[in-house]
């Protein structure tokens, strides 16, 4: 697909308004409209915003457009008249994206169930409208004026947003809490884009990882000396993939320099890599909670998408985990999957409950650049918007019949249907972690390949990014720790906030 702007450079903007309606569309830029295909043009003038769709040079027929008062048609092209704004300003952004919303819908005739609403992160904008004193039904209403969002969406990010709210006003000051990422698996599965390299082609740079890994660590605890951690997860990649020696010695040493924490979780997510052993080296090392993740409860579905294990694997490594003490389990399902329907995930989401897990993370498939799956899209059909519909109904429907709440969500780009990620849990058993990295309201320094650390100074973060090859972090560990120490003094200052 390609796009033209007139007036302004918002191209991240008016990229993420198109990957709306057209996930799987190649980005192109250009500066004239006689392409071949589709092509969008947004353009800034001194009195309004315009959003434009052409086919092969051609302006598209008139249609009627599902307009509020603000804007107006002419033909395929949405305008919206600019009022007391600056360019540059949030209003302008959002004008300029609401203007190529309009008439995206229009040709489509799709309505996205979060608008126009383009980022990640939709708890946090309704808990700072409900910091600011705004009702709940002023809340809805405003996001559906502003962005179109569908009024039940607006409700599931307030009601996350008041889950997170004890626990983010309770969040001690001059804390942080620290990601580490272990980039090894047993295979790599359909949908993955993460860093992630099969353990046993990579077995031999494991050690030289788990070096460079520890060079890391100790220098993140040099730059935050005195300051206390208060949670820590361990993901990937799977982590429980490394040896027994091996993952004892990385929790040691984050034991070692980091503290006990209030929250220490391990990714054991792929259920062919938990047993005893792994399982009482976690619980000796003070780990409190633990994801095991069977995606599907349907072995075609597993063999499909790479696994590597079956059903029966994933309820003996539940079994297993409950036997070895531990009490707070995550799982994690995914909606979408190749050749899945909803009656599938009523299958999974009422096996996955009768285990009474303390978490639930319910995914909506994205299909990531990075993938497999992207790689072999036209292998696989697609479930419709109705489909995925219904598969959130039921993971919701189920998790609150078993007694859970939605206490944290997130979204990604090239989700099924422009959906959501929603985290949930028993009563108490939030997961700290998540939501101060979903709410970024804390400092989370992180470690190993592919990480990427975000400094929290007030209303401003600074990401820190490490590279992703597994070779290129063991070889430039010293430039990866130099990144970091750039912002030794900004961080340590008591007055950086």
């Amino acid at each position: 697909m390609y796009c033209v702007l007139h007036g302004h450079e918002n191209i991240y903007d008016i990229q993420a308004i198109t990957q709306i309606f057209f996930p799987n569309e190649k980005f192109i830029q250009v500066n004239t409209i006689d392409n071949p295909g589709l092509t969008a043009v947004s353009s800034l003038s001194s009195h309004d915003c315009s959003g434009a769709l052409y086919f092969d040079g051609c302006s598209m027929k008139q249609f009627d457009l599902p307009l509020s008062s603000q804007c107006k048609s002419e033909g395929l092209v949405a305008r919206t008249p600019l009022i007391d704004g600056a360019e540059g300003s949030q209003e302008v952004r959002r004008r300029l994206m609401m203007s190529l919303f309009l008439a995206c819908q229009a040709y489509t005739k799709q309505d996205p169930p979060w608008g126009a609403l383009t980022g990640i992160r939709p708890s946090k904008m309704a808990r700072m409208l409900m910091e600011k004193g705004y009702s709940r039904d002023f809340i809805i209403d405003a996001m559906e004026q502003n962005y179109l969002t569908h009024r039940d969406k607006t409700a599931l990010a307030i009601d996350v947003a008041a889950a997170e709210k004890d626990i983010i006003e309770k969040q001690p000051k001059d804390t942080f809490s620290l990601y580490v990422g272990i980039p090894f698996c047993p295979s790599r599965c359909l949908y993955c884009s993460f860093a992630s390299y099969p353990f046993k082609k990579s077995a031999s740079e494991a050690e030289l990882y788990l070096d460079a890994l520890g060079k890391e660590l100790q220098a993140i605890r040099n730059i935050t000396y005195g300051q206390a951690v208060s949670t820590v997860y361990v993901g990937g990649g799977t982590p429980t993939a490394l040896s027994g020696e091996q993952l004892e010695r990385l929790l040691t040493l984050i034991r070692r320099l980091f503290g006990d924490v209030d929250e220490l979780t391990v990714e054991a997510g792929r259920p062919d890599t938990i047993n005893l052993e792994n399982l009482r080296i976690l619980k000796d090392c003070s780990v409190n909670r633990i994801s095991i993740n069977p995606q599907s409860l349907f072995d075609e579905t597993l063999q499909r998408i790479g696994r590597g294990h079956m059903v029966d694997d994933f309820y003996d490594s539940f079994a297993l985990a409950r036997k070895a003490g531990f009490d707070n389990i995550n799982t994690d399902v995914i909606l979408g999957l190749p050749g899945e329907t909803p009656d599938h995930i009523t299958h999974t989401m009422d096996g996955l409950l009768k285990l009474k897990p303390e978490n639930v993370t319910v995914h909506m498939l994205s299909i990531k650049r990075a993938s497999l799956l992207r790689e072999s899209l036209d292998r696989y059909s697609q479930p419709d918007i109705s489909a995925l519909e219904k598969m959130l109904d039921i993971s919701r429907r189920t998790c609150r019949e078993a007694g859970m709440k939605p206490y944290y969500m997130y979204r990604q780009k090239n989700m099924l249907g422009n959906f959501e990620n929603v985290g949930y849990c028993m009563p108490g058993r939030e997961s700290i972690y998540n939501i101060f990295m979903m709410e970024e309201t804390q400092t989370v320094w992180a470690a190993g390949a592919g990480a990427i650390s975000k400094l929290v100074f007030g209303d401003r973060i600074e990401r820190v990014f490490n590279v992703k090859s597994l070779n290129d972090y063991i070889n430039r560990i010293d430039e990866m720790i130099g990144r970091k120490e750039v912002w030794t003094d900004a961080y340590t200052d008591p007055t950086r906030n």
